[in-house]
């Protein structure tokens, strides 16, 4: 059927104003992981600050994970039945929960009750990561804007890692804290203003639909895989400080957590895009877990430096673009009715997946070589996971 004028005209808007309602999100995305990770790279300073245990900093960045275990689901399903209402909550609980920590910079209690309001705002903000290239993208460019919102993820943790310490230095942690206030708020209001953008019509859910996402096989092994991607990412970022420092190598975690989340973005840029053109992203996720194993077993056996470099960035590169991969399949397979329930799904399995990952290679952090093998162990049943996904599902349609 031929498309009215007045279709025809809003379709024109809603494609005039992809990139800027993508460019809010993206800023959104990226801030809510510089708030979780805010003192990660400042954990010893901000333990003295607060008169607290390295524990309880830590804490800090535990809640977010907590928060999205708990709410992952019931937000993935608010998020299908009211966008606006859902991503507006999102910014608004991001925003708050910032402003808080920024009220006594001195008071543990106070950045703990900040820290748990943003982390509300966290599962109601990634859950639409999918949602928004339905909304916003023809068919053509929704894996591009799928891979930008998720690079921005990455690009968050980037900032965090690399500018906590400068502001901590520049003007204490009143300035880190401020700082990040304002980032949120002006995050926050720029999403605000987008809902205001012309987009499709996409939220409608029956209450029957969430029982046929768990009864989709193909859901499972997505969610499987993310469930081993996110925990072992979250193993080698925990963990990769002490192993290095057991091997000889203090001091060269931080550079190379950068170096692996840089290698990460390029590849949520790069991967995302070749394998929806190839229809190939059961390749990327094998080649994702196999590069995986590879790499840990080999510096479990040796640890130059150069290949401590090489080796992680091969693992952002691959590991950290396949979360892209997987979530514009999920998308396609599933449909943008459905992207926000099925998005909170995934996501839900990776953050499980970090706590017992992290948790098992703690078992054997004492020996740096048994902790990389358990880390290459834990591929092993993400290739196999890989390997029984379909070997094509096709590509999308519409223009």
């Amino acid at each position: 059927m031929a498309r009215t004028p007045s279709s025809t005209d809003h379709a024109s808007r809603v494609l005039a104003a992809r990139w800027p309602a993508l460019a809010a999100f993206a800023l959104l995305v990226m801030t809510t992981q510089v708030l979780w990770l805010t003192f990660a790279a400042v954990t010893p300073q901000t333990a003295t600050h607060l008169g607290v245990s390295e524990g309880a900093v830590g804490d800090l960045a535990v809640v977010n994970a907590a928060m999205f275990v708990l709410l992952a689901i019931p937000t993935g399903r608010w998020m299908d039945r009211s966008y606006e209402r859902a991503l507006a909550a999102g910014a608004l609980f991001t925003a708050v929960g910032a402003i808080v920590r920024a009220l006594d910079p001195s008071s543990y209690a106070v950045i703990l009750t900040g820290q748990v309001i943003m982390s509300v705002g966290q599962p109601l903000v990634l859950n639409a990561l999918t949602k928004v290239a339905a909304r916003h993208f023809p068919d053509r460019e929704q894996t591009t804007a799928i891979s930008v919102a998720a690079g921005a993820q990455y690009a968050g943790i980037l900032v965090a890692v690399l500018t906590s310490a400068w502001l901590v230095d520049a003007g204490g942690f009143r300035l880190l804290l401020v700082s990040h206030a304002v980032l949120a708020v002006v995050a926050a209001a720029a999403v605000l203003l987008s809902l205001r953008l012309p987009a499709h019509a996409v939220d409608v859910l029956g209450r029957a639909r969430l029982g046929e996402l768990r009864r989709d096989p193909l859901v499972w092994k997505m969610a499987g895989l993310l469930f081993l991607g996110f925990g072992i990412y979250n193993g080698i970022a925990t963990w990769l400080d002490s192993i290095l420092v057991d091997f000889g190598h203090p001091g060269l975690a931080g550079p190379v957590i950068a170096t692996m989340t840089l290698a990460g973005i390029a590849g949520a840029a790069v991967l995302p895009g070749l394998a929806a053109a190839r229809d190939a992203r059961r390749t990327v996720a094998l080649g994702a877990t196999a590069t995986l194993a590879v790499v840990m077993v080999a510096l479990a056996a040796t640890q130059p430096v150069w290949l401590v470099y090489l080796g992680l960035a091969l693992v952002g590169f691959m590991l950290m673009g396949t979360l892209p991969v997987v979530l514009d399949w999920s998308e396609l397979h599933v449909g943008p009715t459905r992207a926000g329930t099925v998005t909170g799904m995934l996501l839900l399995a990776g953050n499980l997946g970090a706590v017992l990952v992290v948790l098992t290679v703690q078992l054997a952090i004492g020996d740096p070589t048994a902790a990389l093998v358990v880390m290459a162990a834990w591929a092993v049943p993400g290739f196999v996971v890989a390997w029984l996904l379909p070997r094509r599902q096709g590509a999308r349609g519409r223009a």
